[in-house]
């Protein structure tokens, strides 16, 4: 736990990441064996909760884990004033997605910023199968059915086998890279659209890279893999919607701001796809009153399909490890803002 000794290195977790009693991580406590390895380091709960860290978080913890709160410029009020350094040196992401830190304030501030691919990896591909399989036999459709007494209508909505089908991912970092891995026994034709290509990892895994255009027209399911940035944001709006076959369906375990939703809607009501799984949304919480919620077509979860046990305790072992390596003078692992090493507080960091 920490102190006030301003000698030891001060490691804040935002209260989001305690289980839902507020008496306890909501990930494996043996997740804080990985900080065993830094004796000087010391580590405490935020006393408060707030969706974005505050200059006082920042003044007082040389790390902050945050899983939802945002770190902003107004986060590192002052920080960037000449002369004037902030305390914090690193912001370890608890999950992949970094879009809720301003990477150029932390850049000029000097703040490393991690996240934490290799805990998400293996759960989020998981959870690609699982959408996969929940729409190609129409497992959400069948429930309901069951539950409301129409058994009678089972024929009416047959499932569809894999073999020979074509799954496409938009994206082709590590994420998709083990969805394929898990995907392969199921004797698929496998897609990748990435702006940069890889091809000894696509021949690895006997991927196909293709251009976005050609992904959205061949595959039967289309995943989004790829990360949140100004030019992913609503890249699949409604021309690229209308280049997928009618039978396809769209899987997003990525973020909700990569499809224009309105468009989706419109698509998806219209029969102009057969269907979707999502687990994000362009807001979140998703309102009640959002229309997809109310398409049969269509499987939803609170952006969180992959919390797992193991998924929480991998992360959280990820977001230590980086904490371990800032505390100990070296480059985290997973760092996400490299210009950041450019500030002078870094002059002396180890590879």
């Amino acid at each position: 736990m920490a102190s006030d000794d301003i000698s030891a290195f001060r490691l804040g977790i935002t209260r989001d990441c305690l289980a839902p009693d507020g008496d306890r991580p909501g990930f494996d406590a043996k997740a804080f064996a990985v900080l065993d390895g830094a004796p000087s380091l010391e580590w405490e709960f935020l006393p408060d909760f707030a969706e974005q860290i505050t200059p006082t978080d920042a003044a007082r913890y040389d790390a902050i884990l945050s899983l939802r709160p945002a770190l902003t410029a107004a986060s590192l009020a002052g920080a960037n004033q000449a002369g004037n350094n902030t305390r914090l040196k690193l912001l370890a992401r608890f999950g992949a997605g970094f879009d809720n830190v301003d990477l150029a304030a932390c850049d000029q501030a000097g703040i490393l910023v991690s996240n934490t691919p290799d805990g998400v990896r293996r759960p989020v591909a998981t959870t690609i199968l699982t959408f996969i399989l929940a729409l190609s036999h129409k497992l959400f459709i069948k429930d309901r059915l069951t539950r409301t007494g129409r058994w009678g209508e089972r024929t009416r909505f047959m499932g569809e086998g894999l073999v020979g089908k074509v799954v496409g991912s938009i994206g082709f970092g590590s994420i998709a890279q083990e969805a394929f891995r898990l995907l392969a026994p199921l004797d698929m034709a496998h897609l990748a659209y990435s702006p940069s290509r890889h091809p000894e990892d696509a021949a690895g895994l006997n991927v196909r890279e293709v251009d976005l255009d050609t992904l959205l027209a061949e595959a039967d399911f289309v995943c989004i893999n790829c990360s949140l940035t100004p030019s992913s944001r609503r890249m699949i709006g409604a021309r690229e919607l209308a280049l997928m076959k009618p039978t396809a369906y769209l899987i997003n375990t990525g973020r909700g701001q990569i499809i224009d939703e309105p468009a989706l809607y419109a698509a998806l009501a219209e029969g102009r796809i057969a269907g979707a799984a999502l687990d994000v949304f362009e807001q979140e919480p998703v309102p009640p009153d959002n229309p997809i919620l109310k398409l049969d077509n269509v499987i939803v979860s609170p952006h969180s399909l992959c919390w797992t046990d193991e998924c929480y305790r991998m992360i959280a072992e990820s977001a230590f490890r980086s904490v371990i390596s800032v505390a100990s003078g070296r480059r985290p692992d997973n760092l996400v803002n490299s210009g950041a090493l450019a500030h002078p507080r870094w002059a002396q960091i180890s590879a």
